[in-house]
């Protein structure tokens, strides 16, 4: 491990990249304030939020104090989230047909069976909007079929054909569907039914306009490289874990971005700033067990392999979204004879967190999900804030860690050709 690493922060920068969130990302920069505040005073440091100064991406700044030391980092989120409403902006007939394509997706390329071998939690919560929407098809269909029943049975003089008796039942229908749409903020069908439409429309591979929008990612990512920060650290969230991957791996590729790079090394120390990834929740193989992720399947191998950067991954069996403790390197099928990482890490939801917290976050999935960017009040080796705004590089915080005895490193990708 390079001297780089094992320095004491004072200036950090932290790329955030979200899953898939049409939401502004004002919620993160909250999330942060409110959950940093409170991890803060349970742990017994200092954190705080000022606006974020200078042009770029959306972002804050962070100023802590831990461990006798303090450090400024700036915060920035590398924003899509215009992509993800505009995929969303689907009708409802629409939407029931990108469930019928993402169900073959998944279902004729053997990818669902698979992934059900690794983990059923997200299996069970990509089928949900299947069958959460044609639970609402049919009791719309229900609602239509008895109100038309009983229209033709209290008024005698309606047609013989039925044909007003099935306009009317599907408009019932009609507005049945639309009710549950409008209600999506409580059932989040058709919000995960965009977001898996989303990667099986393209069978794992990214569309154009996410391929430049990664390459504007690329280039402020090696731009923060350039300058004047000890730690660059990029954060990857659920699907945001996999976009990382390919714009680390990209950025690595780059023989420009590279040589900016490499005017801070010297004969005998690394590359400075220290680059580090830290991916949480990933859902790496919904997309690499596709056909057509070549892409993404190339990326893993690469980065897995590079020594320019520290890699470390956490989730938590009790967040059924995630692939808990797989390692999306290995269970992709594409791991190298010389594979450094990532460093398979478990947030221990069940140990980290209170019995009174968990029984109150337990049956939240979609909250769980987020529990990575939040405040622990039994804290142990995870701690978002501590990584993000403390005196540590990642690489020093967890050197020497041993990786979760409980990880999964079977190969179960029947797809491992690579771009």
């Amino acid at each position: 491990m390079g001297a780089h690493e094992v320095r004491q922060v004072r200036r950090r920068r932290v790329f955030y990249i979200p899953g898939y969130d049409p939401i502004h990302p004002r919620r993160y920069r909250e999330l942060y304030r409110k959950e940093g505040a409170a991890q803060a005073a349970i742990s017994g440091y200092q954190i705080a939020l000022t606006p974020k100064q200078g042009t770029g991406p959306y972002g804050w700044h962070v100023t802590s104090t831990q461990d006798g030391a303090t450090v400024e980092t700036d915060v920035e989120v590398l924003i899509w989230s215009d992509i993800v409403r505009e995929s969303m902006g689907a009708s409802i007939p629409a939407t029931y047909g990108q469930l019928a394509r993402t169900a073959f997706a998944y279902i004729a390329s053997g990818a669902l069976f698979r992934l059900m071998r690794l983990r059923k939690g997200p299996v069970i919560a990509a089928l949900y909007p299947i069958v959460a929407l044609l639970g609402q098809a049919l009791i719309g269909l229900a609602m239509g079929g008895a109100l038309a029943a009983l229209a033709l049975r209290l008024l005698p003089a309606f047609p013989a054909d039925g044909a007003a008796a099935v306009v009317l039942g599907a408009g019932v229908m009609a507005l049945t569907l639309r009710w549950f749409r409008r209600q999506d903020g409580r059932f989040y069908a058709y919000y995960l039914m965009h977001d898996y439409a989303f990667t099986a429309r393209w069978n794992g591979a990214n569309p154009p306009a996410l391929e430049t929008r990664m390459a504007a990612f690329r280039a402020t990512i090696a731009q923060a490289l350039t300058e004047d920060w000890d730690e660059v650290l990029i954060v990857g969230h659920s699907s945001g874990a996999h976009l990382a991957v390919s714009i680390l791996a990209d950025l690595i590729r780059d023989n420009t971005a590279a040589s900016s790079w490499q005017k801070y090394s010297s004969a005998t120390a690394p590359p400075r700033p220290a680059l580090a990834f830290l991916s949480l929740g990933q859902v790496v193989p919904m997309v690499s067990f596709l056909p057509r992720a070549t892409r993404l399947r190339a990326d893993l191998a690469f980065l897995s392999a590079r020594p320019e950067l520290t890699w470390v991954d956490v989730t938590a069996p009790g967040d059924g979204c995630a692939f808990a403790l797989c390692d999306p390197v290995k269970v992709s099928g594409v791991a190298p004879p010389d594979q450094r990482g990532p460093l398979i890490l478990s947030a221990a939801f069940t140990r980290t967190l209170s019995p009174d917290r968990w029984k109150a976050l337990r049956w939240r999935f979609f909250r769980l999900h987020f529990q990575y960017l939040c405040a622990f009040d039994r804290p142990g080796d995870y701690d978002y804030f501590r990584i993000t705004a403390g005196p540590q590089t990642l690489a020093a915080r967890f050197a020497g860690r041993p990786p979760s005895k409980s990880r999964i490193e079977r190969a179960a990708n029947r797809y491992t050709t690579v771009a």
